[in-house]
Order: C-alpha cells, then structure tokens, then sequence
C-alpha cells in the first residue's frame, strides 16, 4: 500500500485515539487531542459518558445445532465450544464439494459481558458487522432484536435490556439454511424471502464479522438508521476551483422532552488543518428523531484521483452541548466528478479512466469469510501488482475494511446488493431486497472509491418469477437514496435485450463465449452487435473468465478444452490464458465498453461445483484459493495494466512441456524481451500485445533452461525432455 494512502485519518485517529474505531463506519470518531485539527470553534473536550465502542470478539461458545432455552441466563453451556469471532461454522465442510453438502442450519453463540456502570445514562447499542443469514439477538433471555440479511452490519438498542456493572448473557441464534433446494424450488425455509436465495457461492453461516458495544448519550447522532453513521456528506459541482459541500446528519433523542442539537461539521485535510466548517442547529423532539443539514464549500480543492492520487479528506462532525462535544463522528472525503458515455466510457475528475480490474468474493481457503482485514489487505496487494483501476465487489456488502482500502488505494468500485439469481415473488422478499439494498447504501454512503451502486446480478438465470417489477424497483431506490451516483445491474449470458438488463445507467454483461459456449472470437461480434443496437447504452462487462488448475496444461489451447461437460473437462492453464488473450485483445480495441471485470481475481468456494480438479472450488481465479500462486493469465494482464517492469515465461508447471510443444510465450510490459534456450540467445522479439512468442524450438535431452531478459529484468525456467 502506497505510504500515502492513510495519511488522510491518521490526525482524525489521533485526535480520537482514547477509544476503538467502529468497524461499521471505519470512521467513528473519539476523543479530541490538542493540537491536531483544532483550528476554530475554540477548545472542546468529551464529556463523561461520550460516545465509546468496544469490542465483543472474544471469549463466545458455540453449539452447531438448534438448543432449546439457549437464550437462557442460567443454560448450562459449558459443553460448548469455546471461539473468538469472527466465525463461520462452514470453513472446511463449505469447500469440499457436493459429495458431503456443507451444513445448512441453525447456530448458537453465547457471551458474558459486563456492562461498566459509569455507562448510567448512556444508550447502549449491539452492533453486528456481519451474521449470515438471519440472527435473532438476545439480552439476558429477551429478545433484542432480529435481523435478516447476511452482508450488512445491523444494531439494537439494548438500553432496557442490560444490566449495569453486572454480567449480562448475549445469544445469538444464527440460520444460514437453504432458500430453495436442488430442484431451483423454494422451500419453506424461513430464508426464503432474504436474497439471495441461491448462488454460485457458499453461503457460510455464522457470526463472521466482528460484535461491538456502543454506547452514545442520550441525544447522538443517530445509530439506527440502517446501521450507518448516520453522518451523510454529498458533494457537488466539484472542481480544481471549489466543491461544495452538503452535510446531513440523522439525530436521536431518548429523553422525553424536546432538544435542540448544536452541530458543528469540519472538514479536516489529509495533515489534520482545517479547510472548512458549517454550524448549523436543529430542534428534535422528546423520544424522536430528526435530519439537521449544514453547507460549505471546500476551496481549490485536492481531489481524489483514483490510483494516480486518491487523496482524501475526513468530515468530523460534532454534536456540541455548550462548549462540550457529546457526541461525534468522522467519516471519510475523496471529493471528485465523474461520468459515464455510451460511446467514450468512463471520466473521472474530467479525464479518461479506462475501468478495468477483477471481480472479488469475501472468503478464503480454510477460514470462509470469517477473514481478518490482513487478509483483505493481502488480498489488494495482489489486485495493485496487477494495476487494475477497478474492482467488482461481489455478490453483496463487503466488510467495511474493503471499502476503507479502496477509498485508499484509489481503485473505482462496483458495489453490489445480494440480489443474485433468482427471486421469489412475495412481498417479503421485495422488501428484504429493498431493505439490504438500502443498508448497503447507506452504510457506505460516504466511500469516495463507490461510484456503481449494483441493484443485482443474473437474476434470469435460474427459472423463476420475473424479476422486471423488482430489479426497476431497486434502481429507482438507488435514484432516491443516491442519486449522485450509477445505478447499474450485471446481466447473465444470453439475455442482452430483456428489459431488466437496462434499467439504471450502467450495463454490465456476463459473456463468457469460449467457455461456456461458443469461441473466445465470438465475444468481440457479441459487443459490436450490442452496441450497435442500443448505442445509447453505457455497456459493461462485468465478468468474463475460464477456469484453470495450476496441475492441469494443454500443448494446444487454442482448441477449447472445456468440453461441454465441466465436471469432466480439463481445466487448464493453458487455456485460460489463451482465452484472456483474446478477450483482452478485443476489450482493449473497444473504448465503448466502459469497465472490464475479471472473473475472478481469486478462486473460491462453491461448494455444489464438481469440475475441474478440485470439488467445491470455483477455479476461474488468476491465483489460487490459497494465495499461494499467481497463474499466467495473472501475468498477462500485469503487462497491460502494470508500469512495474517485469518478465514472466508462461507454463512453468507444464512438466512435459518439451515434449508437448515447440513454442515459448513470454509475458512483459517491456519494448523488447530476449530468450536464451540452454544458454544460445534465441534473439530479441518486439510484441505490441505484450505477449512475446519463440516458435520451432529444438529442445535438448535432459534439462533445458529458458532465460528471458528485459532490461534489467529476467525469468528463467527449466524444464526435462
């Protein structure tokens, strides 16, 4: 990560570094240091009782089964097992493949806690980063609260319901039982109504995001709306010269009587100065809520500009009581413009961007989704070697930390809602569908790097209810919630011109001609054919890919070695490489189509799959489920995407391959790359594709080495004949 990329909250966290950062907003800010951002307004300092978060990861047992009288204070849960979150009940059975159907049922966790008592007249909130899929909460036996929906952080006022200075018995009952079975029919789960009801995914249940404790006094900026920060900051007519800014912020007050809310928002540079603030004030009534705005404008603003200067700015706001902060939040700032065109693509700040990256899951092999946020961070340095500009966030809310990287790193996303395959036609799944859409909105309304709000993905390809009704539904929520950015939809293969495919503005398509169906060739005719027939139509491709086993290789791949049949068919390197050179060379001669997505950037589990090598394993990544190896496609798009200077010989794990073939392809972002075979310079070879070919080798008896220079960069192989 570039040394940069968290400068912009490093005064904010100083200034608020007394308590725990909240996962939901990756922002919430504490107490306020001296010295660090404290220019105007005069001197603050928290008040007893101020906003406080605390983490409730550890010391849970757990039972894999339905108990009865498990929310009981007095159950005896000694047997259990004992687990830190997060955690998922699925990390191993939810990537073995379909000869033993991972475990699709109910979970138990159980915590004691004590709640300290210098929290007297505070609101005390559980807050719940991520349960899948449906969870019901209780405190000391009654029930808090239930949530359904597995990707979006959720809290309930437990205020009533704890105990202060005293131990108090968190359960949490946790379902991740199926929506519908095997047949594609529904059943009577009570899953069936929360999206996404089937996917090519394992749905890994548990707790595997982490539990927090948060107390606010008893007037706050609002902890219940949607589980967001209830802090929102919308930008516009953003320019070199200026940007103007609008600052909303949801209020709660618990008291019975009126209150009126003093709010002082302030825009903090990337050093901690201060380059703008608004005061602004609004009365909310006893047991009731209520919205305060506030504007300013930022001068000659520093904009964020994706990879090549993702700065960013925080907004603190602070809910002031005389010349006291009660409450407050810091949420982040990456001011910028962009648009979208049918025929020029995608401009950020003006300018140009091509959009192109890879599509992501949440898990990893061994651990689910239940990951740490260094698991995430390794996972984008793999993405920013590759030198993509954007990432497809799939299938539904990433954790906070994902986002936090983006806004980071400056890599353009795609954030998508849970909507994935088909639906069920009931007015409980409409609402479910618009409530995560929502959630997913709201939480992360403030995330610079968002620029694509997805309403959903394929949802024609599983026979089912029409979907038309719902999928335009949600792109008029987006149009409501948040109309400054793209509402944008991901189209299955074989549906281009079904209404549901173009509500929104931006269009993404899932082509996967050549591996599927049909040949790589037919995928450019697919896109000019589109665009012709609906020029006006922003058109993306948001996946396209083949899979690959790092044990399997082919001497010839430009014959497709798929087969029809994917559970039997070979899976090789070879090809999937083959078949990303020609998607790539038709991608990069099509400025129209205005993000190129991979799929994927990594393997992962999809425990009903059967195919390749490796049983419940989607295989389409560019490295592996472990991480532990890059495939040659990997290094293919390195040499178009990446100005790092390197060199890579293509089917290094290809044993018998001099006995297989008589060519050498090598990958490069070099002009020129010279081969050496045993030791004889095989001559130097120039390649505007980035890709660098030796045929009609001679290869030796025994070993023979392969030595690629480019510049000051090499590669070498050695293979046995």
């Amino acid at each position: 990560m570039r040394p940069m990329t968290r400068v912009a909250y490093e005064c904010a966290r100083r200034s608020f570094a007394s308590f725990t950062l909240a996962t939901l907003t990756g922002y919430l800010s504490l107490s306020f240091a001296p010295g660090c951002g404290s220019s105007g307004g005069g001197s603050r300092t928290m008040q007893a009782g101020s906003r406080i978060d605390s983490s409730l990861n550890a010391g849970w047992t757990f039972q894999r089964s339905d108990v009865a009288f498990a929310e009981a204070p007095g159950f005896d849960d000694g047997a259990w097992t004992k687990l830190d979150l997060p955690h998922t009940w699925n990390a191993i059975d939810g990537q073995d493949g379909p000869t033993t159907p991972y475990y699709r049922g109910i979970g138990w966790y159980r915590k004691h806690y004590t709640v300290a008592s210098s929290l007297t007249g505070q609101r005390i909130y559980l807050q719940f980063d991520g349960s899948n899929i449906i969870s019901d909460v209780y405190v000391n036996g009654r029930l808090a609260g239930s949530h359904a929906g597995g990707y979006s952080a959720f809290r309930f006022d437990v205020t009533d319901l704890v105990m202060l200075g005293e131990d108090n018995l968190i359960a949490v009952r946790v379902d991740n039982s199926a929506g519908v079975d095997a047949r594609n029919v529904i059943t009577p789960s009570p899953t069936a109504n929360v999206p996404p009801l089937l996917a090519d995914f394992t749905f890994f249940g548990g707790i595997y995001r982490g539990v927090h404790l948060l107390s606010t006094p008893s007037v706050a900026i609002s902890p219940l709306d949607f589980g967001s920060s209830g802090v929102y900051v919308t930008q516009s007519n953003v320019s070199a010269a200026s940007a103007e800014l609008s600052v909303k912020v949801k209020l709660a007050n618990a008291n019975a009587e009126m209150s009126t809310a003093n709010l002082q928002a302030t825009v903090l540079d990337a050093t901690g100065a201060q380059v703008a603030s608004a005061s602004f004030g609004q009365s909310v009534p006893g047991k009731g809520n209520a919205d305060a705005t506030g504007n300013c404008r930022v001068q000659n603003p520093h904009l964020w500009n994706g990879l090549a200067d993702p700065y960013l700015y925080a907004v603190r706001v602070d809910l002031l009581d005389g010349g006291t902060v009660s409450d407050s939040i810091t949420v982040p700032l990456g001011l910028r413009s962009f648009s979208l065109d049918s025929n020029t693509g995608f401009t950020l700040n003006g300018r140009y961007l091509d959009l192109h990256g890879v599509d992501k899951h949440q898990d990893r092999k061994d651990k689910g989704w239940a990951i740490a946020d260094s698991d995430t961070d390794a996972d984008f340095a793999f993405v920013e070697e590759l030198g993509a500009t954007a990432v497809r966030l799939a299938h539904y809310q990433h954790a906070q930390h994902t986002y936090d990287v983006t806004d980071q790193t400056g890599i353009v996303v795609w954030a998508e809602t849970a909507i994935v395959d088909r639906i069920n036609d009931t007015p409980a799944f409409s609402a479910n569908a618009e409530q995560q859409l929502t959630e997913l909105i709201r939480q992360n309304y403030n995330h610079p790097s968002i620029v694509f709000w997805s309403v959903g993905n394929e949802t024609l390809l599983k026979a089912g209810p029409n979907p038309d009704t719902l999928i335009s539904h949600l792109a008029d929520v987006v149009g409501r919630e948040d109309p400054a950015r793209i509402a944008a939809y991901a189209a299955n293969p074989g549906d281009t011109y079904n209404p549901v495919n173009w509500y929104g503005t931006a269009h993404g398509f899932n082509e996967y001609q050549g591996w599927y169906s049909g040949k790589v060739a037919d995928f450019a005719a697919w896109a000019d054919q589109t665009h012709r027939d609906r020029p006006t139509g922003a058109i993306g491709l948001t996946e396209y890919g083949a899979g690959a086993s790092i044990t399997e290789h082919a001497a010839n791949p430009a014959v497709q070695d798929t087969g029809d049949d994917h559970t039997t068919a070979q899976h090789s390197e070879e090809y999937q490489a083959y078949y990303h050179e020609g998607y790539w060379s038709a991608l990069a001669a099509r400025p129209f189509i205005w993000g190129k997505f991979i799929w994927n950037a990594f393997d992962f589990a999809s425990d009903a799959r059967n195919e390749g090598n490796t049983p419940g394993l989607n295989d389409k990544g560019l490295v592996t489920f472990d991480r532990q190896t890059k495939k040659d496609a990997f290094y293919l798009y390195k040499a178009n995407w990446s100005s790092d200077p390197f060199v890579y010989i293509t089917s290094r794990r290809f044993t018998t391959l001099p006995q297989s073939s008589t060519s050498i392809r090598v990958y490069s972002n070099a002009d020129t790359v010279e081969m050496k075979l045993n030791g004889s310079s095989l001559g130097p070879r120039a390649a505007a594709n980035h890709i660098f070919v030796w045929n009609d080798l001679s290869w030796a008896n025994g070993a023979n080495t392969v030595e690629a220079r480019a510049g000051s960069q090499t590669d070498s192989v050695t293979w046995m004949n």
